[in-house]
């Protein structure tokens, strides 16, 4: 296995300087964490929370109430994350495969079911009509006044935030696919789950959005505020709603461990040091990195970086997914298409070992000089609406 800081010094040309973007995906990968694992932190303790029947009986407002009082308790949230990060290095300790890879294969799978039997709920729901029209129908003359370049730089990095594109996270868990399966093949299936997922979180969130009569523009709260509401309208909500929230602690995890797994690979690498000296200097280095964004909605909540309703998580999202993901991703892609980096032939040669479908010799033109101009532009019209804001 190889992680992005071995990967470019193996790959790259005798005194070409590639090799520098490991230090790019690094810091992204402990930036994305610092923020991540309170997002990861926020799942585990919703499970808890529901599973001790404080949702029961609560209206739409009380529980964006309760959502809230949770981000106003900087001790609470501290000591979920902690947990979590201790258990992420914990079975990274372990190894993915002998750790995550049991434990993931069911989890997965029982929440894939649960969200199935959450949006046909959600479709059929009291007033969630409206919500459904919202989330399908598109709003052209809306678009227009947001701005097209906007919804279109917003579509592109929720794509490389959730692909995690650019930072060498899915690069780890592609070393360990063995040659029998093409990386094309594999990029594409990967690709359809996460849209199919993504599409039946909207089916869920969206109609209850409308049903419940909560903003939808809420952003990364919007679930811990609907699905709430959903559970306690249906028919033992309670027992549905903690196996949710812990099938999503443990979907969350799998991408700490993910982005873990890169850091503790990088660790080993850079400073020869052994795979549990890595895990134990890091779980003490991620807790303490992680403080920030828990402190930024209540010790630290005077900070807006960004503006008057901006906040430290959003600082650091916007350097992750509007800075490092798209620069990561351009840097990955012209090294793999020029003949100054690694090359087509040889990209080409790797990726289509196994079967599968191929990258065709036809692609080339269009991943040398069309995906490196959207990528840039994304990345462009990104900065102007931010700096635009401030």
């Amino acid at each position: 296995q190889r992680s992005i800081a071995s990967s470019f010094d193996a790959l790259e040309k005798p005194g070409q300087k590639w090799h520098l973007m490991k230090y790019i995906g690094i810091a992204g990968n402990y930036l994305l964490m610092m923020f991540y694992t309170t997002v990861s932190a926020w799942m585990l303790q919703y499970f808890v929370d529901t599973a001790a029947g404080k949702f029961v009986g609560a209206d739409s407002k009380r529980v964006e109430t309760i959502f809230a009082e949770m981000k106003g308790e900087p001790v609470t949230m501290t000591g979920y994350m902690v947990i979590v990060v201790i258990i992420g290095f914990l079975v990274c300790s372990i190894g993915l495969q002998k750790g995550l890879e049991r434990i993931t294969k069911v989890m997965m799978l029982a929440l894939l079911a649960i969200m199935a039997v959450l949006a046909v709920n959600s479709i059929f729901m009291k007033g969630g009509a409206e919500g459904l029209k919202f989330y399908l129908l598109p709003d052209l003359e809306n678009m227009q006044k947001v701005g097209v370049g906007k919804v279109i730089v917003g579509a592109m990095n929720q794509a490389f935030f959730t692909l995690s594109l650019g930072l060498g996270s899915m690069a780890i868990f592609g070393s360990y696919i063995d040659k029998k399966r093409s990386l094309m093949g594999e990029a594409v299936n990967v690709a359809i789950l996460d849209t199919s997922v993504a599409l039946t979180s909207g089916l869920i969130i969206f109609p209850a959005c409308a049903a419940y009569d909560v903003a939808v523009d809420k952003g990364p709260d919007l679930i811990f505020v609907t699905l709430p509401n959903i559970f306690n309208d249906i028919p033992l909500g309670r027992l549905w709603g903690s196996l949710f929230f812990v099938f999503m602690s443990f979907a969350a995890l799998s991408t700490v461990l993910a982005v873990f797994e890169n850091i503790i690979s990088c660790s080993t690498d850079l400073f020869g040091i052994s795979r549990k000296k890595a895990c134990f200097i890091n779980c003490i280095l991620m807790i303490i990195l992680s403080l920030p964004c828990i402190l930024g909605f209540n010790v630290l909540s005077g900070i807006k970086p960004l503006g008057e309703n901006s906040d430290i998580m959003g600082l650091e999202d916007f350097i992750v997914s509007n800075l490092l993901l798209p620069i990561g991703s351009l840097i990955f892609i012209v090294f793999c298409v020029s003949r100054y980096g690694w090359g087509w032939k040889n990209f080409m040669a790797e990726a289509n070992e196994g079967k599968g479908l191929k990258v065709q010799n036809w692609m080339r033109g269009y991943m040398t000089y069309v995906l490196p101009v959207i990528v840039l532009l994304v990345f462009i019209v990104g900065i102007v609406d931010v700096v635009k804001g401030l």
